[in-house]
């Protein structure tokens, strides 16, 4: 009897408990209906937000922070290093090359450039990356100028356009790929080809035309070029090395307005005017003028079409400096002593006009500890 007593209210229990818990599913405030009783409609949403983090190409999160740091927001996706078939795919063209351009450089000591205050450089570069991050598809491309490996400056570009990409690869050397998000401090390329053409009224620089214009801060390490402004190679180069100047020169390098001349197997630093350099153009590295020497040797800014595999070169075997003067004061052919090189560097005299370290275009260093720090090497290469 006692058995059969304790086996009915077993019995009992076990029913009880299974009403309850079938009770309770209908309950929608209990955590088990949560997960059981989904509407088709929800079902679908949660598989879809199942399928993070999207992969693939132009999906990268780590490149999407990096881009978010420098004001970049990805609308879509952004595509980092395409090679020159991934770009044409993209409808990169080889664009018009331009020249001209009004070029704005702030924090330089050379002139060369018109002078952008710092609230108008902020102004410009929050519409720049407003309008960049507006754009489905960012490109990214990462260079370096001059890849001497312990003197270079890295660079980054983030355009909004392939073609923009495609023709500054042609500038900057190659660097590895993660090369830049390693660096302390890289410089900073936006492109922003279709950008209003009203921009610089809006800023205060007043109307720029049809075809864009150049601005560098380098205190901020970066440039803007705006509408078709990537095409002039010149005035981008001329930015560049504005902007690398105090990289260069913080790890040792000296930025220089030079071209390099080899003759058999000496290389020589050759500063001189537009005119003499076109007298022996066939014998340069590159008739762009811009080079670091460094410690470990001596390589040209950028790439030219003269330009191989190895862009660093030995230390320099001699240094020539080219002054025109027609009153025959100044020797034709004179031996100078560093201190005597020095001083004609910081003149940079060209018949009745002085071109203070032969550079031409906007100049971050101070020209005189530049001569300084010529004068120095000078003294170490002739020892």
């Amino acid at each position: 009897m006692m058995r059969n007593l304790v086996l009915k209210r077993f019995l009992h229990s076990s029913t009880s408990l299974a009403r309850s818990s079938s009770s309770s599913t209908s309950n929608p405030f209990l955590p088990s209906s949560r997960c059981n009783a989904v509407s088709a409609p929800l079902a679908e949403e949660k598989a879809e937000t199942v399928v993070f983090p999207r992969v693939g190409p132009g999906f990268s999160h780590g490149l999407n922070w990096a881009l978010a740091r420098k004001g970049i927001i990805v609308k879509d996706k952004a595509f980092q290093n395409l090679n020159y078939s991934e770009l044409q795919k993209r409808g990169a063209t080889i664009a018009e090359s331009l020249s001209g351009l009004h070029v704005y450089v702030r924090g330089s000591f050379v002139g060369g450039s018109s002078e952008i205050s710092k609230a108008e450089f902020s102004k410009l570069l929050k519409q720049v990356t407003s309008h960049i991050s507006s754009i489905s598809d960012v490109f990214v491309h990462d260079g370096v100028i001059g890849s001497s490996p312990k003197c270079d400056a890295k660079v980054r570009v983030i355009s909004d356009s392939p073609a923009a990409v495609l023709s500054l690869s042609n500038v900057l050397w190659k660097t590895p790929t993660r090369a830049v998000s390693h660096d302390s401090c890289p410089l900073t390329v936006y492109v922003a080809t279709s950008i209003s053409a009203g921009v610089g009224d809006t800023i205060g620089l007043g109307s720029q035309g049809t075809r864009g214009f150049i601005a560098a801060d380098i205190e901020r390490s970066s440039l803007v070029l705006c509408g078709k402004a990537f095409s002039d190679t010149n005035g981008i180069k001329e930015a560049l090395a504005a902007l690398a100047g105090p990289v260069i020169s913080a790890r040792g390098g000296l930025p220089l307005s030079a071209r390099l001349l080899v003759s058999g197997d000496s290389v020589i630093l050759l500063f001189a005017s537009e005119k003499t350099i076109q007298s022996c153009k066939d014998s340069l590295v590159s008739a762009d003028a811009g080079v670091i020497l460094s410690s470990q040797g001596v390589a040209p800014f950028f790439q030219s079409g003269k330009s191989s595999g190895s862009n660093l070169f030995k230390l320099p075997a001699a240094v020539i400096l080219g002054s025109s003067d027609s009153s025959g004061i100044i020797p034709s052919v004179s031996k100078l002593s560093p201190g005597q090189a020095a001083y004609h560097f910081l003149a940079g005299y060209q018949d009745g006009k002085f071109t203070p370290a032969y550079s031409n275009g906007p100049s971050s260093s101070d020209l005189l500890e530049l001569s300084k720090a010529l004068l120095s090497k000078a003294r170490i290469l002739l020892s």
